[in-house]
C-alpha cells in the first residue's frame, strides 16, 4: 500500500509482482476499491504470468481523495490514471479493466496512446437504460440527499461509508461543498452518462477510438446483460482499429448471476469474485 499525489489528489495504490516485470494496470468497476474480491486475486494470477500489476483506488473510491471540479467523474478518473502512470514512471503499460474500469481504461488510453502497448476490456457499460442507471447510481442519491439535508445528509449516505472509513478526509471534503453547487455538479456528471447514437462509451469520441491502434482484446457481453449490453461491446470492437473480440469464460447470465452476490470483502465475496477466470485468456493475449 502506498500513496502519491496526482493532479492535486492523493491516490492510494499497490503493486503485485516483481519490480522488473512489465507493468499492467488493473481497474475495477463501480466505486469499488482496489481490494474488492476478485481484483487482487486476478492481479496475483497476472503477476504469476509475468506482469507487475498496479492496483489503484480511483478518486472517490477506497482510500483515495475525491474532487468535484472535473467535467465528469469518468474524466476525473481517466486523467487520474494517466497522471498516475506518468507519476510512477511506467512505460509501455498494459491496461485491463471491467465495467467502469473498461471505460476508464479506454479514456485513459486515449490520453496516452503512445504509452499503452495492449489492452483488455470487459463488461463495457452502455445502452440507453444501462447508462441511465449509471446516472442515478453515481449521482441520483447524491442529489436527493443534498436537496433534502444538505452536505451532512450526503456524507451520511451508505455510498460514502466505505470511503470515509478508509479515508476520513473524504467526509471533510464532502462537508466543504456548497449544497447547491454540489447538486449542479451531480447534474452535470449525470448528464455525462447520457446515451448517444454517436458513441458507445460516454466520454469517448470516434476520433478517440481511432487513436487506440494498440492490440485490444474486447470481451463480448452477454445477451442478457442490460448493464453492459452486447451491442455496446460489439460497437466498441468495430470502432477500435486493432480489436480482437472474444467470448468470456462464463455463460450468458454471468452479470445477472454475480449481481446477486453479497459485497463482503473480508470473506472475498462480490461482483468481481469470478474475474480470476479471465486470467488464462488475458495472459495468452497480453503477453509478448
Amino acid at each position: 500500500m502506498a500513496k502519491i499525489d496526482v493532479n492535486g489528489l492523493t491516490l492510494d495504490y499497490d503493486f503485485v509482482g516483481d519490480e522488473g516485470a512489465a507493468p499492467l494496470v488493473l481497474t475495477p468497476g463501480g466505486r469499488y476499491p482496489r481490494d474488492t474480491a476478485g481484483a487482487p486475486e486476478l492481479a496475483e494470477k497476472l503477476a504469476e504470468g509475468g506482469f507487475r500489476v498496479l492496483l489503484w483506488d480511483r478518486p472517490g473510491c477506497g482510500a483515495s481523495d475525491i474532487a468535484f471540479t472535473a467535467p465528469s467523474e469518468s474524466v476525473m478518473n481517466a486523467e487520474a490514471l494517466a497522471g498516475l502512470v506518468k507519476a510512477l514512471g511506467l512505460k509501455d503499460v498494459t491496461l485491463a479493466g471491467g465495467s467502469a474500469g473498461s471505460r476508464i481504461s479506454l479514456m485513459a488510453a486515449a490520453r496516452m496512446p503512445e504509452n499503452v502497448r495492449k489492452m483488455a476490456i470487459w463488461w463495457i457499460s452502455g445502452g440507453p437504460v444501462g447508462l441511465a442507471g449509471l446516472a442515478w447510481f453515481y449521482c441520483g442519491d447524491q442529489i436527493a440527499a443534498a436537496s433534502k439535508g444538505g452536505m451532512e445528509a450526503v456524507a451520511q449516505l451508505p455510498s460514502w461509508a466505505d470511503q470515509i472509513s478508509r479515508n476520513p478526509k473524504i467526509r471533510e471534503i464532502l462537508l466543504a461543498q456548497d449544497p447547491d453547487t454540489y447538486i449542479a455538479t451531480m447534474q452535470k456528471w449525470g448528464k455525462a452518462f447520457a446515451y448517444s447514437d454517436e458513441t458507445p462509451v460516454p466520454g469517448m469520441t470516434e476520433a478517440d477510438f481511432a487513436k487506440l491502434t494498440m492490440p485490444v482484446m474486447t470481451f463480448r457481453s452477454g445477451k442478457s446483460d442490460m448493464a453492459h449490453t452486447r451491442e455496446t461491446s460489439e460497437w466498441v470492437h468495430r470502432l477500435l482499429p486493432n480489436s480482437t473480440m472474444v467470448e468470456p469464460p462464463w455463460g450468458d447470465q454471468e452479470w445477472n448471476y454475480v449481481s446477486t452476490f453479497p459485497v463482503d470483502t473480508p470473506n472475498r465475496r462480490g461482483r468481481f469474485e469470478r474475474w480470476p477466470l479471465l486470467a488464462p485468456m488475458l495472459l495468452d493475449f497480453l503477453k509478448d
